[in-house]
């Protein structure tokens, strides 16, 4: 799937400025922004994933998206995304071209989180905020597609039975709200 295809593909998948949410959005909320980086490679799109670092009170070693909370001066969840990508892995927001926007994910901490996709072409020097980072790398956006990725698991947490979905990469556990954005990436571009 190449850049022109995706961008069709999500061709309105963005609300307009200031449009209501399309979904009820429980309160209280915690508004949060993550990119999709898109990164064009030879052999097809990569997906940016991090790895947070173990010190940190929230998610701690878990596989994520570059992002995090909206700040008052972000220009929306596009602004905060890019801001946080930049902050996160040095990825600075010029080389960025945002291409849409999937529905809002909330999660069971109480985050409504805007998944921005970006597509990235220009050549990566990742520079880490290690406070926060452990490690940067990428997945084949192929296997994001791939149903037959799209597995399914169960947890109990705080007493009640949560099902999510974790994607298999080599020597990472991609699962919960990372791979659920990916599975909703996956349905929006449809099969590969």
């Amino acid at each position: 799937m190449d850049r022109d295809e995706i961008r069709r593909r999500l061709e309105g998948t963005c609300p307009p400025a200031g449009a209501a949410p399309q979904t009820p959005v429980p309160a209280p909320v915690i508004p949060a922004a993550v990119l999709i980086g898109l990164v064009a490679r030879a052999e097809g799109p990569h997906v940016i994933l991090t790895e947070r670092t173990a010190h940190l009170r929230d998610h701690p070693s878990e596989i994520s998206l570059p992002g995090g909370r909206l700040e008052p001066g972000d220009d929306g969840p596009a602004g905060a995304a890019l801001r946080e990508a930049f902050e996160e892995i040095g990825l600075p927001p010029a080389n960025v071209e945002i291409m849409g926007c999937l529905p809002p994910y909330h999660t069971i901490s109480a985050y409504c989180v805007y998944p921005i996709v970006g597509w990235i072409d220009r050549p990566l020097d990742f520079v880490l905020d290690t406070r926060e980072v452990a490690d940067v790398f990428e997945v084949p956006l192929s296997l994001v597609l791939d149903p037959a990725n799209h597995h399914r698991d169960s947890l109990v947490y705080e007493g009640v039975s949560r099902a999510f979905y974790v994607l298999p990469f080599p020597g990472r556990r991609i699962w919960g709200a990372t791979a659920a954005i990916l599975v909703e990436l996956a349905r929006i571009l449809g099969p590969i």
